[in-house]
Parts: C-alpha cells; structure tokens; sequence
C-alpha cells in the first residue's frame, strides 16, 4: 500500500504545471531516437543510443519553442551487429566522414492545436528544410531533483533518397525509399 500511496504522489508531482519559458537538457536515458524502414516484405526496426540537445519551451508562447538536437550515428543499434556495421558503412551513413545527424529550428507555430516545429535537418551531408508535429506530452516537477521536466514526442517520416542514404535504390522491392522516424524526449530544466 505504501508503495502505491508513493507511486500516485509521484505522478501527482509529475503533473503540477510549471509557470514560463525553461530550457530543457535531453535526458537521454529517458528518451528514444528510433527508425524503420521497409525491408522486403517486412519492417527493418532500429535506434540510436546517443544523442543529446536543448529544448526552449514556454506553455503559454510555444510558438517561442527552439529545438537544438545532435544524434552519433555511430551508434545505430538495429540488434545485428553484421546490420549495423553495413549501415554505419559507405553504402548507407558513411559514419567516418558523416558522424552526426542534426536538427535545429528555425521557427515554430500552434496550426490546429498541434505544435509544429521548423527547422534545418543534415543528415549525411545533405540539409534540409523539415517541419515536425510535436506532441506536450506533459510538463512537471521531476520527483527526485526537483528540476522542471518536459515530455516531447514526434513521429515523421524522412526519404533515404533526399539524404543521399540511397544505397540499394535500384534493388526495387528489397529495401525502402521512406524512413519511418519516432522521437520521443524527457528532457529536464537546466536550473
């Protein structure tokens, strides 16, 4: 009883509102940078393991929100070492010379209640101009620092092609061209 007594008044804590603009550091630990893509007759699944960033949210200006985010591509985790030796190669990411992947916003605006962020996206050499839907997934008081918390969660989707990722674009059927992208971030107040 005592733990489920302590359970709800740390969801009560996670709940409770914070007041103005934070900026927030991704805790990477409790966040998720994951993709698939079409392989054959089946979905191909994977994520990266490190990546870092800040987010400026404002509840009552979120058209104020600023997203700076870094991503290693070195650490691509598909669960298959031999996968993910192939696609950090210079057939897909090219790793040695395209360590990062990047995303830093430019403006943002509400449109039909959704939050929608614009901004530069480079990924192996090639930038571009994206918008990405992002959901509040809710604002609070951490339980254990005290630190304003944030969560964030957006889902798009991205052509290899566009990024010159395109190993395997003449092998109609085998691999796709669209990349499914989900991004979800708890990201704590700087203080």
């Amino acid at each position: 009883m005592r733990h489920i007594k302590m359970g709800i008044a740390a969801m009560a804590v996670l709940l409770v509102s914070t007041a103005g603009a934070e900026e927030y550091q991704i805790d990477s630990e409790h966040s998720n940078v994951a993709f698939s893509v079409r392989h054959l007759v089946s979905r191909t699944s994977g994520q990266f393991n490190e990546f870092s960033g800040s987010i400026h949210y404002d509840a009552e200006h979120p058209e104020k929100t600023r997203i700076e985010a870094t991503v290693q591509v070195a650490s691509l985790d598909t669960d298959n070492v031999k996968r993910d030796g192939h696609l950090k190669s210079g057939d897909f990411f090219d790793v040695e010379q395209f360590p990062t992947i990047t995303f830093k916003s430019t403006k943002a605006m509400v449109k039909d209640e959704v939050l929608q962020v614009t901004g530069e996206f480079t990924m192996h050499g090639q930038t571009k101009t994206i918008t990405l839907p992002v959901e509040v997934l809710g604002i609070g008081t951490h339980p254990y620092n005290q630190k304003p918390v944030a969560g964030f969660e957006t889902r798009t989707a991205l052509l290899r092609s566009d990024y010159a990722v395109n190993s395997w674009a003449d092998a109609a059927g085998v691999l796709g061209d669209e990349v499914r992208v989900s991004v979800t971030i708890e990201a704590i107040a700087d203080e």
